[in-house]
């Protein structure tokens, strides 16, 4: 991914240390990692490297770290996204299930989803191999769908389903925040979240063929989707046990004796992370956060605008994503069909969300990104609300899909509410906080589209197409409230002498975003 890193005719033996508060012995002393870091023999303030040291070593980490944490969440969403395909093979039917038990099993997995990610993010932060282990645990109740038969157990599966992901991707983005800067996230996690996308193409694809095996043993089709597919997150799972690394610095174990990185490269990596941020330096990995720090993080008022985001963003899209399957089967397409029609918008989808991505990094630009997103969404949903009856299936296909291949900036916020944390307890707390507010989103609306607004959904339509309105307010106002937060600060810090900006570093209890030396990114 060196190509978004590189500039146009860089020399690449050009020294690629960045400035940091480390190259001011006043200033470096305040910014120490403590002594349980974990990488901190690798800490070395004086070290430089160049363009043709860190470039390679860059692509090195994609292909160990990102890679996996893209496979590995494939094979979450592989597992959490197949009822869709099932619908198509006539699930509620054969299991005498209406579309509002469908509502109120996608509502229980959310809640149980958002209810564990706070605490299986604290256990992460405490107990190693946590992911590999819950990827596991979760693969069983996936494979054990392959022999439902009630509303009970389809429900219970559900809520185990959202019990053991719950914790799954604020674990991931806070690892990823190890390795990489605080500039190279967002991008990660586009691809990160791409990898949704490369779901939603390959789901219906292998949907279309094991569907086929309805009457197979005397088996519906989607009994046998969720047998193959959970067995193939067990798989992933019990290799991640091996390809995650707790550290840049502790990559070697019994089955890895010469790990993947030597002395030269963890310098580069360590110290590369530090002068980005040196609050990355402040606990160790596998330090817990205790109450106190969790209330604390918890009280970050200047962290909740961009929860908000997380809350309001994918409401507007969410009912007719959830429903599309459903949706296409009610405009006379047929089971495959249906399955493959929902791969334009995915694929174009993945490309808007890149390019968002890149550019937002590239333009130092989020909220505006965000809102950006709003605006392509809003004449779409106008148009479903709206469209007589007799319009064309094809006419309504087409404003689906360019709908839902809008510019999805959730890796956006989920890089801007870390860079904006500035502590590692801060992050870990606000990872997972985030991701909360994402799944209350989830659960709102999947409560939008009701049986007795069925087959267009137009007073569900009206109503997401309100929100998504005044969403375009909210992401003005969250610029708004940084731009004065960062002036507030400017003021304050600019008041002071350079002597007393050395006293305040000096004897400051202030942490994270709360110190008066950091500005807010928006």
């Amino acid at each position: 991914m060196t190509l978004f890193c590189r500039k146009k005719n860089q020399n690449l033996d050009e020294i690629a240390t960045q400035p940091s508060v480390f190259d001011d012995p006043e200033k470096a002393k305040h910014f120490q990692p403590t002594e349980k870091y974990e990488n901190l023999h690798r800490f070395d303030p004086s070290a430089r490297w160049t363009w043709a040291e860190e470039l390679p070593l860059i692509n090195k980490l994609d292909w160990k770290i990102t890679l996996w944490a893209c496979i590995a969440f494939f094979a979450l969403d592989l597992d959490r996204g197949n009822l869709t395909q099932a619908n198509t093979d006539n699930f509620l039917e054969d299991l005498g299930l209406t579309t509002n038990d469908y509502n109120l099993g996608n509502t229980i997995f959310r809640l149980v989803f958002l209810i564990a990610e706070l605490p299986s993010q604290l256990v992460s932060k405490k107990v190693g191999k946590w992911i590999p282990t819950i990827m596991v645990l979760w693969s069983f109740v996936a494979s054990s769908q392959f022999w439902l038969n009630s509303r009970a157990t389809f429900l219970a599966t559900r809520a185990l389903l959202g019990l053991l992901q719950g914790g799954f991707i604020p674990d991931i983005v806070l690892y990823l925040s190890y390795f990489f800067k605080g500039s190279e996230l967002p991008f990660r996690l586009a691809l990160f979240w791409a990898t949704l996308n490369i779901v939603d193409i390959v789901a219906p694809l292998l949907a279309f063929g094991i569907l086929r095996l309805r009457g197979y043993d005397g088996r519906e089709g989607w009994r046998w989707l969720f047998l193959i597919e959970g067995l193939f997150t067990l798989t992933v799972g019990i290799w991640s046990w091996f390809m995650m690394a707790p550290s840049p610095t502790q990559t070697r174990s019994w089955y890895r004796p010469k790990g993947w990185f030597n002395e030269r490269e963890e310098i580069i990596m360590v110290n590369r992370i530090l002068r980005d941020d040196p609050s990355k330096g402040d606990m160790h990995n596998r330090q817990a956060v205790d109450f106190k720090r969790l209330w604390k993080s918890l009280c970050d008022f200047d962290l909740w605008p961009v929860y908000i985001a997380g809350l309001v963003f994918g409401l507007p899209v969410g009912p007719p994503t959830q429903y599309l399957t459903l949706t296409l089967r009610g405009l006379g397409f047929g089971t495959f069909n249906s399955n493959l029609l929902v791969i334009p918008s995915t694929a174009l989808g993945t490309i808007t969300m890149l390019v968002l991505t890149y550019l937002s990094e590239a333009g130092n630009e989020r909220a505006l990104m965000g809102l950006f997103a709003q605006v392509w969404i809003l004449p779409n949903i106008i148009a479903l609300a709206v469209l007589p009856s007799a319009t064309s299936p094809w006419v309504k296909y087409a404003v689906l899909t360019i709908m839902l291949a809008y510019p999805y900036p959730h890796a956006i916020q989920v890089g801007w509410c870390s860079r904006n944390s500035n502590t590692v307890r801060a992050r870990t707390v606000s990872a997972a906080a985030y991701n909360m507010f994402v799944q209350v989103s989830g659960i709102a609306y999947s409560n939008i589209y009701r049986a007795d607004d069925r087959p267009e959904y137009r007073r569900g339509n009206r109503q997401l197409a309100a929100i998504c309105a005044s969403n375009i307010v909210i992401y003005i106002l969250i610029k708004l409230y940084y731009i004065w937060r960062n002036k507030q600060r400017d003021r304050e810090w600019n008041a002071m002498t350079r002597e007393q900006q050395i006293h305040y570093l000096e004897t400051t209890t202030d942490e994270g975003s709360k110190r008066k030396d950091f500005r807010f990114a928006h």
